[in-house]
């Protein structure tokens, strides 16, 4: 991998990881049109590329993390225990479920869930928006959504916004418990790969590496912003109608 994949790659990590449009799906993707297969070296390096996401979450929302926001905390522990338990018995199951066939599918049956979800959600005024008002059962219900995430091209996001969007969140809500909800589930990943790849980030190419980085970081940094800011304004349809198209486009050229 050269610096020019490496910000390619960081560009695509950083703008997909928020949004509810796969960003392992797109990784998958942009890294067959570029040539790159899976290998150890290259799962290194999206490691790397996830800490960068991580790490806007945390600027984006640094008041958040803190001591006086332990609360919010548990919740969001309770919401992400589901993911790690059904991720941990199964993971060699999930691992075999990587292909683009499953992802271009899962892109277009996300896709029409959003439409769906829109078609019948109002956004009422008693809904939550503040992601510290959410309930423990509320945090359960969307940690069980976000389930269907372990299978390629369904989305993180997507699936903890849909969980959201149901238990009574409003839709900017809804996406900023997404985001802090990143942080356990992406830190318990990245803390296992970097374990089980150790070698790769010794040997691998460190000019390499911080591109991605930092490609990744501004890009999600600023991602986040504007998403919020979209969302103040309008729907997600636009998503379901790109997931949709896109899994379309990768069935007609994959299958």
């Amino acid at each position: 991998m050269d610096i020019i994949e490496a910000i390619i790659l960081g560009i695509v990590e950083g703008f997909t990881e928020f949004l509810p449009i796969s960003s392992t799906g797109h990784m998958i993707i942009v890294s067959g049109w570029l040539g790159l297969d899976q290998t150890s070296s290259t799962k290194a390096f999206e490691v790397i590329v996830q800490l960068a996401s991580i790490l806007a979450v945390v600027l984006n929302y640094k008041e958040k993390f803190s001591f006086e926001k332990l609360e919010l905390w548990k919740k969001l522990f309770v919401s992400f225990l589901p993911l790690a338990i059904v991720g941990f018995i199964f993971k060699d199951q999930i691992k075999e479920l990587f292909s683009v066939t499953v992802v271009a599918y899962m892109f277009i049956i996300g896709g029409v869930v959003f439409l769906v979800t829109e078609k019948f959600f109002v956004e009422k005024e008693h809904y939550i928006d503040d992601v510290e008002k959410i309930s423990y059962k509320q945090a359960l219900y969307i940690g069980l959504a976000q389930i269907f995430a372990l299978i390629p091209g369904t989305s993180r996001a997507g699936s903890t916004i849909i969980g959201g969007l149901l238990v009574g969140l409003k839709r900017k809500t809804s996406a900023e418990f997404s985001f802090l909800l990143a942080f356990p589930v992406m830190l318990a990943t990245s803390g296992y790969d970097i374990l089980k790849h150790y070698k790769e980030f010794a040997d691998g190419n460190m000019i390499v590496l911080a591109s991605g980085f930092i490609t990744s970081f501004i890009v999600a940094y600023i991602t986040i912003k504007l998403f919020l800011a979209f969302l103040e304004r309008f729907t997600f349809v636009s998503f379901g109608v790109y997931r949709i198209l896109f899994g379309a486009v990768l069935i007609y050229f994959y299958t």
